[in-house]
């Protein structure tokens, strides 16, 4: 289930002037070969493994059809479907390791390292990632100092998704601050349509919600201490953030159907209810990811009849800039690494993250991109966001912490969000809740 807070729907569907980030796999992919010349690894097949499929498995195809006439080594994609770490583990067990892992999560990483796993990215790799990505970038991708993981695709998760013409009728702007979004919402309610449709019948998306909440208003070092569970669920700036939520969360005028309704709708039917054939709402928060479900499911036009304002600062915070990601890792049990490790630092150039811009349905963090691959202007606003972020960009923190606290449903994080978007009167309960799972979780 945590793959699904990255790319859900998007990863299905061919997204040409948006992005999909991250990748759920719509079902089992077949394993892709790609032929080559007689050049530098002529001979030689890279394998690489990862969570794509369908549209987005054809895309990265793409990528290493160009590493290919590169390099002259054939590669051969084999697609995990979410559960990345017990596909490869039984590989490994099985003697036929990939060469090239395309992890989806930093807790994965860390996994994977932790077992002994990986080879540490070598200094051709080291120096290409030190020249073209953030310093945020290049930790995320480190276990104790140690560089095992290169971002290739990434996610923007700090995007509010709205009807131009529900936010026209009600005669109001994109908002400047969380407090003008709420005011604004509650014009538009006035107007006769709901402000914001939330998806609480999935807990990731309130963990997102969190997450951009904290992260404006506490701050990042405090984001940090809370993902590494060096501070307390019980600390003061969770329970203020928990309260500014909650402002959202108890007002019925905000939300579709209100807190029973939010509870009843999924992700795809929050999107739904914005963009769908019968409107019930405004808004809709969540990743970039949404503009793929408005466009391909609803045939919306994105930048027209769907478009975006960046999740706006709380109180006398920064705008927040939350990502998630797919990190390209080296197995030392591949048969083929040397190979592999020369993809992934093909893989860290503008050169291979331009053939899937181009493609559509692609993000990069890498900051040399020229942003004109991007094939439309909302795709390079977002990309441009989260490059220009630079160092403030922040992991989501839920796919941080252990599954059993912010990954699985009906338990930990999701499960105590959806408790309190259906009674939101007592931050401080709901921070000790939390608290609580998150020590058994962690272990501390």
């Amino acid at each position: 289930m945590m793959r699904r807070r990255t790319t859900l729907l998007a990863g299905c569907t061919a997204l040409v002037l948006v992005l999909a980030l991250g990748a759920t796999a719509c079902g089992g992919g077949e394993p892709v070969a790609a032929g080559g010349g007689d050049k530098a690894l002529g001979g030689q097949t890279v394998t690489v493994a990862g969570v794509w499929s369908g549209s987005e498995q054809k895309n990265f195809q793409k990528v290493l059809d160009a590493f290919t006439e590169k390099t002259g080594a054939k590669t051969q994609f084999v697609s995990t479907g979410d559960n990345v770490s017990t596909v490869v583990g039984s590989k490994i067990e099985g003697g036929n390791a990939p060469d090239v892992v395309m992890v989806p999560q930093v807790g994965v990483l860390k996994q994977f390292a932790g077992q002994g796993w990986l080879k540490p990215l070598d200094k051709k790799v080291q120096s290409a990632v030190g020249a073209n990505f953030a310093e945020v970038w290049q930790n995320y991708g480190s276990v104790d100092g140690t560089l095992y993981g290169l971002y290739f695709k990434a996610a923007h998760k700090s995007t509010v998704w709205y009807s131009p013409e529900a936010l026209e009728q009600a005669g109001v702007a994109e908002p400047k601050t969380y407090d003008e979004m709420l005011k604004n919402g509650r014009t538009i309610s006035d107007s006769g349509l709901a402000a914001f449709s939330v998806a609480g019948q999935d807990g990731w998306t309130l963990t997102d919600w969190f997450e951009n909440v904290y992260l404006s208003q506490a701050g990042p070092e405090k984001y940090d201490a809370l993902a590494a569970h060096e501070i307390k669920w019980t600390d003061p700036t969770v329970v203020d953030a928990l309260t500014t939520l909650g402002k959202l969360f108890k007002d019925k005028q905000l939300i579709a159907g209100g807190q029973k309704g939010a509870l009843n709708t999924d992700f795809p039917g929050s999107v739904e209810k914005v963009f769908g054939p019968k409107a019930e709402a405004a808004m809709v928060y969540e990743g970039d990811f949404v503009a793929g479900v408005a466009k391909d499911q609803f045939g919306r036009t994105i930048g027209t009849d769907a478009n975006f304002f960046p999740f706006p600062p709380v109180g006398g915070g920064e705008a927040p800039v939350v990502s998630g990601g797919d990190a390209a890792v080296v197995l030392k049990d591949g048969k083929n690494s040397e190979a592999g490790m020369a993809l992934v630092e093909y893989l860290a150039s503008p050169e291979a993250a331009a053939v899937w811009a181009e493609a559509g349905g692609f993000l990069s963090p890498n900051k040399k991109l020229d942003l004109s691959s991007y094939g439309d202007d909302v795709t390079r606003a977002t990309a441009e966001s989260l490059v220009a972020a630079g160092d403030s960009v922040r992991f989501d923190m839920s796919d941080q912490a252990p599954a059993a606290f912010g990954g699985t449903k009906g338990a930990g994080e999701w499960k105590i969000l959806q408790d309190f978007l259906r009674d939101p009167s007592d931050p401080k309960k709901t921070a000790a809740e939390l608290e609580k799972a998150a020590a058994k979780a962690y272990g501390n």
